[in-house]
């Protein structure tokens, strides 16, 4: 495999210098707790759109997507066309409610009113799990390709892109990260609008004879419309991207942050609309990147390399010095958003749901301290859960199974506080703890079904948080005219709600 040219270097040693200094640049107007979690609430919905676009799109639809087209088809591309259904839901109920009705930052302290602490806990503890498996996920797959690159090691690289996204977010807050994921959204698009002209017309036959080639390969079937439960049809991927995509817009701390960040409702309004709805057509880029590779390699007669593989092989190979610079700064730009997102965001629930909670008379600078070592702190788990990655091999599926078992179906403790003010702390307490040994049930039984038998789940993994979600929302739901069920917890009666 051909190397790196000095050109390509150069591009991608200064797009971590620019990154960095975006950080230096903003460490003024980070330097107060409010500064660092929301920006001061004054930043336009276009910019915190573009953040909320890069969040979500991160390395790990970056390099999995066309990986997976690449290698199967465009099933998973149902989990985009679910977008407009969890945006209209998160536009219509979920931004006016974190904008109107509560003041906290803390997407998860109006849980502790409605049901108690508990649910403030728990909520918490499945967010920042599944932050820690996000971020390692997105440095891990970042680090596959580099290492085929440019041939450092897989650690080396984790640790590097993980300290270097640590020091922005730490000198930056939030406004350096809004700031930096919206520069990064402009990389990541024109690096894969570049890779896909340059690909389009990479064999003699041109963009007629990539398509046609990976149209009869079926890759760009969207599966089978068929009603199994155990495969991954249009269904069950439609019915995982409706609830993940509610969880992520309506409930996730990294988004609900940006929702405060803005300086006015219409403005974080346009913010999920654009942030969201730009995720569909960018998706649909990469899905074609991995098809028109496939068919690359297929025209050329050569052996068709393995996914991981592929993408490497062929920056390399074929993209001209500069291009492929670029590319893999778009790459890194991925998952740095991300990573740094996830950072924040931690942070941010760590000294507001726990320190501050706890200690309520505590000064700006305390408040200060504890985000910053917080945000170390994750960043250090953040490489550490990467390292264990690389030695097991997870990949852009287990990223999918994690997110949605570790949520822990939290969604549905939201959506039962939302659609029923008589559903109490009985009966949330109640649903979750059945949703919970639900979606236990349903992984372990997975993962050892010789240990089960019969009683083993067998469903698709991507099920697994859409029962879990329904399980606690209708429970709970159910034991709301159950005599005690209904009854609040003590700081919501104090409140009112």
């Amino acid at each position: 495999m051909g190397k790196f040219s000095a050109f390509d270097l150069t591009i991608l040693v200064l797009y971590f210098v620019g990154t960095l200094g975006v950080g230096v640049f903003f460490y003024r107007k980070s330097r107060s707790t409010e500064g660092f979690v929301a920006g001061h609430h004054s930043l336009p919905g276009w910019l915190t759109g573009l953040s909320i676009f890069a969040t979500y799109l991160s390395s790990i639809s970056f390099i999995g997507i066309p990986g997976k087209a690449y290698a199967d088809n465009w099933s998973f591309f149902t989990f985009s066309l679910s977008l407009p259904i969890a945006v209209s839901i998160a536009y219509r109920y979920f931004v006016p409610y974190y904008r109107r009705r509560t003041e906290a930052i803390s997407a998860y302290e109006e849980l502790e009113r409605r049901f108690g602490y508990w649910a403030r806990l728990y909520a918490n503890l499945c967010f920042l799990t599944t932050q820690i498996a996000r971020m390692g996920a997105v440095l891990y797959l970042t680090a596959v390709p580099m290492q085929i690159l440019l041939g450092w090691d897989i650690k080396a690289i984790i640790f590097l892109l993980g300290i270097s996204v640590a020091v922005y977010t730490l000198m930056g807050g939030i406004t350096a990260v809004i700031w930096t994921d919206a520069i990064q959204s402009f990389i990541l698009i024109g690096g894969a609008f570049v890779c896909t002209l340059v690909m389009l017309f990479s064999v003699s036959g041109g963009p007629a004879q990539l398509l046609s080639t990976a149209l009869a390969e079926g890759k760009f079937s969207l599966g089978s419309f068929g009603p199994s439960l155990r495969e991954e049809t249009f269904w069950v991927v439609l019915f995982f991207g409706i609830v993940l995509n509610l969880q992520n817009f309506g409930i996730d701390q990294n988004y609900v942050q940006r929702y405060k960040s803005s300086k006015n409702d219409r403005e974080a309004g346009k913010s999920l609309l654009l942030g969201g709805l730009l995720y569909i057509p960018v998706s649909a880029m990469f899905f074609l990147i991995g098809s028109l590779l496939f068919a690359y390699y297929k025209i050329q007669s050569a052996e068709i390399p393995p996914a991981v593989a592929a993408k490497p092989d062929y920056i390399v190979q074929t993209l001209p010095a500069g291009l492929r610079g670029l590319l893999i700064a778009a790459i890194f730009a991925a998952a740095m958003s991300t990573v740094s997102t996830s950072l924040n965001s931690a942070a941010t629930l760590i000294m507001s749901d726990f320190f501050k909670r706890f200690k309520a008379d505590a000064t700006d600078r305390q408040c200060l301290n504890v985000l910053y070592a917080a945000t170390g702190l994750f960043g250090l788990f953040g490489i550490l859960a990467a390292f264990g990655m690389s030695r097991f091999g997870e990949g852009f599926k287990t990223w999918q199974t994690l997110a949605g078992i570790f949520s822990g179906g939290m969604l549905g403790l939201f959506l039962l506080g939302l659609m029923s003010r008589r559903a109490g702390n009985l009966a949330g307490g109640i649903g979750t703890a059945l949703g919970i040994l639900v979606i236990l049930w349903m992984t372990v039984s997975k993962m050892f079904p010789d240990l089960f038998g019969r009683f083993a789940y067998s469903w698709n993994d991507f099920l697994i948080p859409v029962i879990g979600t329904a399980v606690i929302l209708l429970t709970g739901l159910a034991l709301r005219r159950v005599k005690g069920a209904n009854k609040k917890a003590p700081c919501s009666e104090e409140q009112g709600a």
